[in-house]
């Protein structure tokens, strides 16, 4: 998944947010961790000003506003259910394996709400103490612990009037779980070292790759706060369920390396196409993304081939065995039905026969695996 939104970088020294301001003017303090704050996307949040004016990967290397690549059935209904409830106010749950374009999705959702000109605030729930978290997800008032030299919004503050995406809900702890499920039942949260709660409006938009049905089953994820959170579920497919979605988007992350570097677009050879769609990306979009990258950088031509990409890529066709740990033979199935339709620029009848069974046979596989065809080859 692919889009582009407006931002700025929240990964400033914590000391320099304020201090840019002057004296009299500065407020309260957004404290963020290199690590666990990706962006704060917001023209109008108080820290907005104090932050360094960098736009997220996508928006930075080119995306095209809020769209999300991919022709298959599996990611259309995905991307038609996140733009129905954009407008509502419900909590969200992004469920899905790591690199499959969660946090796009959510942004996705935050740009066709009615809060898109307002903060989306990013955090990552696996990559800080617990101790550091509590300050930086809550916010804390000055002289609260030590070190703590001016107030702190903390991302639920900041986000105030917008979106709050806390990625790897699953991380959290139990002590923190109990304080989150306060501020999504109250809409007010406490600074740390204060006793005012200070109310504020923000959508919760949570995503995890673990099962949180299972965790609440072993006591180590509330079952207050899973219910709280499982009000809209999505699934976000790995990339080796929607074949079909890796040239196209392949080309996208192509056109993104052209724009980066302010040269043409360079294409893909079928060979490499062949490549792509045979290899069962266990990384999913993020390591497509990677390859591709890697691709262009090293191509020497206009055209994208085969020697081109990563040597993992190769040896997985050669062998003919894949490198995810999912060996499903759904998937297999589902990969080597798209790849005869794409030989066969999808005439189900040249593709039948390739595949040596009958058409109606392939026609019903079509639709019980929900490959996409292009119009008109239906």
């Amino acid at each position: 998944m692919s889009l582009q939104v407006n931002g700025v970088n929240a990964r400033s020294n914590p000391e320099d947010v304020g201090s840019a301001l002057p004296e009299t003017d500065r407020q309260p303090t957004l404290q963020s961790s290199s690590f666990a704050a990706r962006s704060v996307d917001s023209d109008s949040s108080p820290a907005h000003s104090a932050l360094s004016n960098s736009a997220p990967l996508a928006s930075s290397l080119g995306g095209a506003p809020n769209r999300i690549v991919g022709l298959s059935s599996a990611i259309t209904v995905v991307r038609d259910v996140a733009t129905s409830i954009a407008p509502r106010r419900s909590t969200v749950m992004l469920l899905g394996e790591t690199g499959t374009g969660k946090e796009m999705l959510a942004r996705h959702i935050h740009m066709q709400s009615e809060r898109a000109d307002k903060p989306f605030v990013p955090v990552d729930c696996s990559a800080m103490t617990e101790t550091l978290f509590e300050s930086q997800l809550f916010g804390h008032v000055r002289g609260a612990f030590t070190g703590a030299v001016r107030e702190s919004l903390g991302f639920i503050r900041a986000a105030d009037g917008g979106t709050l995406f806390i990625d790897e809900v699953g991380e959290l702890s139990v002590l923190l779980q109990a304080k989150l499920l306060r501020v999504l039942q109250e809409r007010c949260v406490t600074p740390v070292g204060d006793t005012r709660a200070r109310p504020v409006d923000v959508r919760v938009i949570c995503a995890t790759h673990r099962d949180l049905a299972e965790m609440v089953r072993l006591r180590t994820f509330r079952e207050d706060l899973y219910f709280r959170l499982n009000v809209v579920v999505l699934r976000v497919p790995p990339l080796r369920e929607r074949p079909e979605d890796v040239v196209p988007l392949a080309e996208h992350f192509l056109s993104v390396q052209a724009d980066l570097y302010c040269e043409p677009a360079k294409s893909l050879s079928g060979e490499a196409c062949d490549l792509l769609r045979l290899y069962p990306w266990p990384g999913n979009v993020r390591e497509l993304s990677n390859v591709i990258e890697h691709a262009h950088v090293l191509a020497s031509e206009g055209i994208i081939r085969a020697t081109d990409l990563p040597d993992r890529l190769r040896r997985a066709a050669v062998s003919g065995v894949s490198t995810s740990s999912d060996l499903r033979l759904v998937d297999v199935e589902r990969r080597t039905i798209a790849e005869a339709l794409n030989r066969t620029k999808f005439c189900k009848a040249a593709a039948s026969r390739l595949l040596g069974i009958n058409i109606q046979r392939l026609s019903r596989r079509i639709k019980s695996l929900h490959i996409e065809l292009p119009s008109g080859n239906n």
